[in-house]
């Protein structure tokens, strides 16, 4: 696989290709998306563009292309962006899922622990059938989720070997670890879990994601296990142990553990995974997340999360820009793992994965994951997805 500087090399000539054959290049456009606000932080793009695609693949990115088209869609007044990517859900938990989550603009998932070794199966056929690119992160517990109950309480079932099974197997799709590592899922067993976490991985070079939030153990004896690439996810999870201090401050552990390349990402979820207060504090302080995602499953119409441009419409009212924001969701996520390495981006050559938005502005109410409400003056709705270069028919 080309790493990113090989393919924004690449793109360049084949932008370079198509300026010196403009009568051929004009023939063989299969879509062209007109007029869009198109923004693509991967190249620092936020203009009034069109979007030529052929082949699967972004041909154009300019003011005004001319030409026939197998087809066109009109993004006057909406939001070009590049293909969402959702580095938390669990979609892999049936079929259903990425479907419902293509609808949304999600044109690259990753299912954050929903199975382990025993169960790894199921979720990995459901990441090879997916319409768009999935991924899935293997359970350190070899149950998978278990919920209420917790699935780390036995220390048993964090078994090493079962999990590099779990991998080796499924090495096509498998793209890191998960440690759930609240007090209700692990209680005093957070860092061993964690320890067996990072020792099933390393065979493989893979990261590791912790889910926090409650735990048992101070954040700054968990973040001392995290290497460069691992993943914090609910970052703005509540009190006790969280990043903040007794006094509101931001851990200097956890400024340093981002110096060195770990990542943390929003993790939006439905309980216990953020408030308000949390947020703001520590967005006060230029704690803002690299990543956004939204814990995902199919039910999530009916909660607060809603879907990933709800998610993402939340930062709008904290002084994020629409760019910003739209960067955690693509280019940002695309760097965690390789498998997304040619997404999150509309540069020429890239694979032709499209989110249509709109931004809209009136009074819209968003929840945190303890029934606080706060209203916004925006918030991003899900328009068209282009997946591969073809324009998804709406459900």
């Amino acid at each position: 696989m080309i790493n990113r500087r090989q393919f924004i090399s690449t793109a360049a000539a084949g932008a370079a290709m198509f300026a010196r054959i403009p009568n051929v290049f004009a023939q063989s456009i299969d879509l062209i998306i007109k007029g869009g606000r198109v923004i693509d932080p991967s190249v620092q793009l936020d203009a009034i563009r069109d979007i030529a695609i052929a082949g699967g693949r972004i041909v154009a990115v300019e003011p005004n292309i001319a030409g026939n088209a197998g087809d066109v869609i009109d993004a006057r007044g909406k939001i070009v962006a590049p293909g969402l990517i959702d580095i938390h859900t669990h979609a892999g938990r049936g079929k259903d899922g990425p479907p419902l989550a293509l609808q949304d603009g999600v044109t690259g998932w990753v299912d954050a622990g929903t199975a382990g070794a025993d169960n790894i199966d199921q979720v990995a056929a459901v990441a090879r059938t997916s319409p768009q690119i999935g991924r899935l992160l293997v359970n350190i517990s070899r149950t998978g989720v278990k919920s209420p109950e917790g699935e780390l309480h036995d220390l048993n079932l964090a078994n090493v070997d079962l999990a590099r099974g779990a991998i080796a197997r499924h090495r096509d799709v498998v793209a890191g670890l998960k440690v759930r590592m609240s007090k209700e899922v692990a209680d005093v067993n957070d860092l061993e879990c964690l320890r067996r976490a990072q020792e099933a991985a390393a065979p493989f070079g893979l990261p590791v994601m912790i889910h926090v939030g409650q735990n048992h153990s101070p954040i700054r004896s968990i973040l001392a296990l995290l290497k460069r690439g691992d993943i914090v996810t609910h970052l703005y999870a509540p009190p006790p142990n969280s990043i903040l201090d007794e006094q509101g401050r931001l851990l200097p552990e956890v400024t340093a553990a981002r110096r060195r390349g770990v990542i943390f990402d929003f993790g939006n979820g439905v309980n216990g995974h953020f408030t308000w207060e949390m947020a703001e504090r520590a967005m006060k302080q230029g704690f803002w997340p690299d990543t956004f995602s939204t814990d995902w499953s199919v039910t999530s119409k009916t909660t607060g999360v809603v879907d990933f441009p709800n998610v993402m419409s939340k930062f709008l009212m904290f002084g994020m820009s629409v760019s910003q924001i739209i960067a955690c969701a693509t280019v940002n996520a695309a760097r965690v793992f390789p498998a997304f390495d040619d997404r999150g981006t509309l540069n020429v050559g890239a694979p032709a994965d499209v989110a249509i938005l709109e931004l809209r502005d009136g009074e819209f109410e968003f929840v945190d994951n303890y029934k606080g409400k706060r209203t916004g003056k925006q918030r991003l709705f899900p328009i068209a997805t282009v997946l591969a270069g073809k324009r998804l028919a709406k459900a």
